[in-house]
């Protein structure tokens, strides 16, 4: 007897370990889940103005982490995906009436065509001169944003009609926030899909090693335009919503900053690690604002933070497993 008590404790051992640390992860998702329920009752209204904005960089980093994270690509003109999202939804919904969700399907198609126009015949590009090629093509769609009468030019578009969703007219600050914040879970998602498909594999191959890859029988540009165009969707998307939400966008909104801010939370956090991007996301957001009574030395502090952060953690705050070892 005592023999079988045994047997059985060293099999059920290990299911007993899965469980608990199933059920430990179930608690904490659960938790993180109330929390940010209750987060604009709790925090107040400045508060779910900044988480808003929060979730809307973890969307974008999300989308960046897929070319920069997975796929081994330096994009710094992301951004121009952000714009396009954003600027489709505004000129449909101004200047010809359309419906918002008619024209969000729109701003992912024009997205995902403008990823293919660049990334097929500059994917073939490594390095540095891909860097180049991409901080063109932003500055390309920011300049004519700002120039084209369709874009309001420097002015920019206004009146941007916020959403209706089964009722329910998405306008006031916490409306957007549940909003954002689901779009966030569901980028979520989806990346820890991406990574775990066969596509995300090819890109982990490729990220390694290009050349390896291919010997493998991995079409790398293929790869690499699949992770530019599902990354321009994800800036799309992000922008389509971030023009409804404020009513009104101009080209300043869509700076080569911004897209060093979203390359920033991506490496700050950790490429290709998705808690870490997202919490990259937030410190990027919230930090200069937890600093907001330094007054002008705000900027100044956060970036020595930033700094610092690079220095005794290279690979980012919480890298993946490949970049640790």
């Amino acid at each position: 007897m005592a023999e079988k008590n045994v047997e059985y404790a060293r099999l059920l051992g290990p299911l007993a370990g899965l469980f608990e640390s199933r059920l430990a992860r179930l608690t904490t998702l659960a938790a993180i889940f109330a929390l940010l329920i209750a987060a604009p009752y709790l925090f107040g209204s400045y508060a779910t103005v900044i988480l808003t904005n929060a979730f809307l960089y973890v969307v974008l980093a999300l989308g960046l982490n897929v070319v920069v994270g997975y796929a081994g690509l330096l994009d710094l003109g992301y951004a121009a995906f952000f714009a396009i999202g954003a600027y489709t939804v505004g000129i449909f919904t101004e200047q010809f009436g359309f419906n918002f969700w008619l024209t969000l399907p729109i701003a992912v198609c024009f997205a995902a065509i403008g990823g293919i126009i660049i990334g097929g015949p500059t994917l073939r590009l490594r390095s540095d001169y891909l860097a180049i090629v991409t901080l063109g093509f932003g500055e390309i769609v920011r300049l004519s944003a700002r120039n084209l009468n369709i874009t309001g030019r420097a002015s920019g578009l206004s009146g941007i009609e916020q959403p209706w969703l089964f009722g329910w007219h998405i306008a006031r600050p916490i409306d957007f926030y549940y909003v954002f914040c689901a779009l966030a879970i569901i980028a979520t998602i989806v990346s820890v899909r991406l990574a775990n498909s066969r596509l995300g594999r090819a890109w982990l191959y490729v990220r390694h090693d290009e050349d390896v890859a291919e010997a493998m029988g991995i079409d790398r540009v293929r790869v690499k335009l699949a992770a530019y165009v599902i990354g321009a969707i994800f800036g799309s998307v992000g922008g389509a919503f971030f023009a409804v939400n404020l009513g009104a966008i101009s080209p300043e909104s869509f700076s080569f900053t911004q897209s060093v801010l979203i390359l920033m939370a991506v490496i700050l956090g950790g490429m290709g690690k998705i808690p870490g991007v997202i919490l990259g996301a937030f410190i990027v957001i919230l930090g200069p604002e937890l600093l907001r009574d330094l007054g002008t030395l705000r900027l100044l502090v956060f970036a020595v933070g930033l700094l610092l952060i690079m220095l005794f953690r290279p690979s980012g705050i919480w890298p993946s497993g490949s970049a640790r070892r």
